[in-house]
């Protein structure tokens, strides 16, 4: 990704924020070490960040779209209580694999649920309500994962969408791609939407924070 922060201060605001604990780390380095994709990998700072919010909205259910080997869905866990629960979705097998044997060494790794296969059919047989959302998978169906992600979740809850800057790609027109016309065609649909109250945070590659609108 291109760094549209400077390393030396994202590096910095890592350094200053909640420490990954030890299997945060290991798997992280593993994951730079032995995966070809290892940038898809959610970071220290923006794992403080998820952990910090899972906190804040006082979570019990979190649904992840996209888990990888498995960073952020132990961000989600190690804050959650003991009777919390993350539900994560994965097409890959490999990556799934490393998350797996990450899980069973973590305390936090029995609260985590792995469904294997596509997002959007996993997301249509779920009922909610989910306290926290994460979306960070095939970009194509980002709209489709936040128009579905809306019905499931709480109304005191939060949707967080990850790469919503995309390499700082959304600024070119026309879009040089599919996926960057995906997002952003995804930041118009959320900020057009008056359903819910957003700010897109430039941590590293633009996350949405996103929640609904109170009802009278």
């Amino acid at each position: 990704m291109t760094d549209l922060v400077l390393p030396t201060i994202d590096a910095y605001a890592a350094a200053v924020s909640l420490p990954e604990t030890s299997t945060r780390r290991a798997l992280r380095e593993e994951t730079e070490r032995t995966m070809e994709f290892a940038r898809m990998l959610v970071g220290p700072l923006e794992g403080a960040f998820l952990h910090l919010m899972t906190r804040l909205v006082q979570a019990t259910r979190v649904l992840e779209i996209g888990m990888f080997t498995g960073y952020s869905a132990l961000c989600f866990a190690e804050a959650l209580p003991d009777q919390g629960r993350v539900i994560t979705c994965d097409v890959d097998a490999a990556s799934a694999a490393v998350a797996r044997r990450f899980f069973a060494q973590s305390p936090h790794g029995r609260k985590i649920e792995i469904r294997m296969g596509p997002a959007l059919e996993t997301m249509a047989g779920l009922t909610g309500p989910f306290d926290l959302i994460f979306i960070d998978a095939d970009k194509l169906n980002y709209v489709n994962y936040y128009r579905r992600a809306l019905e499931l979740l709480s109304p005191r809850g939060v949707i967080l969408i990850d790469n919503v800057l995309w390499d700082g790609d959304v600024l070119v027109e026309p879009p040089p791609d599919e996926r960057t016309a995906a997002i952003q065609e995804l930041n118009r649909v959320v900020r057009t939407d008056t359903r819910v109250s957003a700010v897109l945070a430039t941590i590293r590659d633009g996350i949405w924070i996103i929640t609904p609108v109170p009802t009278a």
